[in-house]
């Protein structure tokens, strides 16, 4: 690897000022989270295409299924279009039973494999949403919603909610989100110690771009401190990496509560 210093464009876009550059990387280069949406509902054959350009992603076992709803009123930011990515382990049992097989691996390690699958299947509707000119927004958050989703999409056993998607033509057009530096991501032949200037150039790259866009006082938020500190912080120095360490510094401190939401689906971790 090169040490030269990093330049402003390469933190965003490598391919920046290229007239070689394929319209696909382009694509994904300008990937940002949309949250405001358009009533217009996405055409049965453009979902069908959304969703086959999905199911081409790598996979190890096809390890999962689908859920669509069409209900804007009851989709998070009022989406047309709201996509739930399971990690499905119903349909492989269906399969080995006529096959005559048992499911005997444990199913921690099918759910290493379970969720690359679905998180492949999802990242590849994206890109195609995407490409058709939609927009979409990752709900990370759906795993702790699984008995919620369970009982509303009648799930059988050993299905499980990974993530779910909202979809969309567009109503805002936000600036795409700032990434770490190349070189705090790419390592050649090792690991390296991460420390000092390095360190501190990935923090400001994140913290000055949130800051310049105004990201967390257009959207209001500041995650509350919960653990006694007195806050320091405002809307002029509060930024990405500070919001993502009280995220990592307070939050789910016992892995009970996932285990818990994972067993009443027939997993067990």
């Amino acid at each position: 690897m090169n040490d030269r210093p990093q330049r402003n464009g390469d933190t965003e876009d490598p391919m920046r000022g290229r007239p070689d550059r394929k319209p696909v990387i382009a694509q994904m280069l300008a990937h940002r989270s949309i949250r405001k949406y358009t009533t217009r509902m996405p055409s049965d054959r453009t979902i069908k295409t959304i969703v086959r350009a999905g199911q081409q992603a790598a996979f190890a076992a096809q390890l999962y299924s689908v859920i669509l709803t069409k209900d804007r009123a009851k989709h998070p930011f009022q989406a047309p279009l709201l996509f739930t990515v399971c990690v499905d382990f119903h349909k492989m049992g269906q399969i080995m039973k006529r096959r005559g097989w048992k499911w005997v691996s444990n199913d921690l390690y099918g759910l290493l494999l379970g969720i690359q699958d679905a998180a492949c299947m999802a990242q590849n509707m994206v890109l195609a949403a995407e490409s058709l000119g939609l927009g979409t927004c990752f709900l990370g958050h759906t795993p702790f919603a699984a008995d919620q989703l369970a009982k509303e999409f009648k799930l059988p056993q050993r299905v499980f909610p990974l993530v779910q998607v909202a979809m969309g033509y567009p109503a805002e057009k936000p600036p795409a989100r700032p990434r770490y530096p190349m070189d705090f991501v790419l390592f050649e032949k090792r690991y390296p110690r991460i420390a000092g200037a390095q360190l501190r150039r990935a923090m400001k790259t994140m913290d000055d771009g949130y800051l310049a866009q105004g990201y967390y006082r257009n959207v209001k938020l500041m995650l509350p401190l919960v653990t006694g500190q007195k806050e320091t912080f405002d809307f002029d120095t509060y930024s990405w990496t500070e919001h993502i360490s009280r995220k990592w510094g307070q939050w789910e401190k016992s892995p009970k509560r996932l285990r818990d939401l994972m067993g009443r689906r027939g997993l067990k971790v």
